[in-house]
């Protein structure tokens, strides 16, 4: 059996990680974007270089070769989908999330009724692809609730993300028999001390538990796996090198598997939210760039927590696949239920022809379904 990315994860010198982004010098930088130009990826030493300080100042040369790579890769389409949130039951508290256990909402988790319901809105905006999302209660939302809710989906949509909280390999199986094609699960930052800070309360809090969910989902065989950090929570850089640095190690040990890769920030929620590391759009790009030329074959998500114009100007750079019309309210589609219910603010509130029209706008194409679940079964 591989060692696991947590034996590794563990021999990781943050002040080293650091100290190497900062040392990065401009020379350094030109040659790699040479060299990414070739689609091959590149080494995460590179990586780290693309993330510096200095390599802000190549953020154009490092955006036309993300354009070329992505469209090399994905043709100029952006693939849209939409999340339907079944439950905001949560036992964990973790200070930035509105769904958190210490805040006074009203809690809910759907009907099959309500599913349907919820179901028939969504497709009647034209999407085929759905991620279901919950908070993290097994004795409200647990893996019978799930396997029923995608069981009950399965018909109606031809692909369906899951973003829940972590399960056992068993667990994961089932859903994937259930017809689960992807699922995410985001490490939110990979600094151990910086994690307990943050997740004080409930299983959320186990670090090391979290951070082997992907190597479960790669065990049980999940087509696509989805990683993430939040940006926010500590200094972008080092988190965004150690995130390379374990997709490296997921592809490598589960290639049979794809991924996708989210970087979201930080938004304002209900609870004691306060942002210690604030992440610019600038810096955002820039991530963007980096990651497209490291991995020139994973999909790159951008959700509605960014605002309209900035989503518009990334849709050439390097994102393959956007979240757009968001509710993240269980409900939020078919009752507009009330406000309280949901897990944080959303910033582009356009509607969905809105976002088609800005896609097209780009010359872009955008995607409502470009998955057949039924080719890989």
């Amino acid at each position: 059996m591989a060692e696991s990315f947590y034996q590794t994860s563990q021999l990781i010198n943050w002040q080293q990680l650091n100290q190497q982004i900062l040392a990065t010098k401009k020379a350094d930088i030109e040659s790699i974007i040479v060299q990414a130009k070739s689609g091959l990826g590149l080494s995460l030493d590179q990586f780290a270089a693309l993330i510096s300080p200095a390599a802000q100042a190549y953020l154009p040369q490092m955006a036309q070769v993300s354009q070329q790579l992505t469209q090399q890769r994905f043709g100029k389409t952006i693939q849209l989908y939409i999340p339907l949130y079944l439950s905001n039951w949560c036992s964990n508290v973790c200070t930035y999330c509105g769904f958190s256990a210490n805040n006074k909402v009203r809690r809910n988790a759907l009907t099959p009724e309500q599913i349907l319901a919820e179901a028939k809105a969504i497709l009647a905006k034209g999407y085929q692809h759905i991620l279901l999302v919950t908070g993290e209660m097994l004795k409200k939302v647990d893996t019978d609730y799930l396997c029923a809710a995608v069981k009950q989906l399965r018909p109606l949509f031809k692909h369906i993300s899951l973003e829940v909280q972590p399960m056992s390999v068993a667990d994961y199986q089932r859903l994937k028999q259930a017809g689960v094609d992807a699922v995410l699960v985001y490490q939110e930052t990979y600094d151990p001390n910086t994690y307990q800070n943050y997740h004080l309360k409930g299983q959320k809090a186990d670090y090391q538990h979290r951070l082997k969910t992907a190597e479960r989902l790669g065990q049980a065989g999940m087509d696509k796996i989805g990683l993430g950090i939040l940006l926010g929570l500590r200094d972008w850089r080092a988190d965004s090198l150690v995130l390379a640095q374990h997709l490296a190690y997921l592809q490598k040990h589960y290639w049979r598997s794809r991924y996708s890769l989210s970087f979201p920030r930080l938004r304002p929620a209900l609870g004691e939210i306060s942002i210690q590391n604030k992440v610019s759009e600038r810096d955002l790009l820039q991530l963007v760039c980096a990651l497209r030329l490291m991995f020139p074959q994973v999909e790159l998500s951008l959700s509605t927590r960014e605002r309209a114009a900035f989503r518009d100007l990334l849709i050439p750079l390097g994102i393959t696949t956007m979240s757009a019309e968001s509710s993240t309210q269980p409900g939020g589609y078919a009752e507009q239920s009330a406000q309280e219910l949901s897990q944080f603010d959303i910033d582009d509130n356009r509607n969905t022809p809105a976002i088609c029209e800005a896609i097209a706008q780009q010359g872009y194409q955008a995607v409502m379904q470009d998955w057949q679940a039924e080719y890989n079964r």
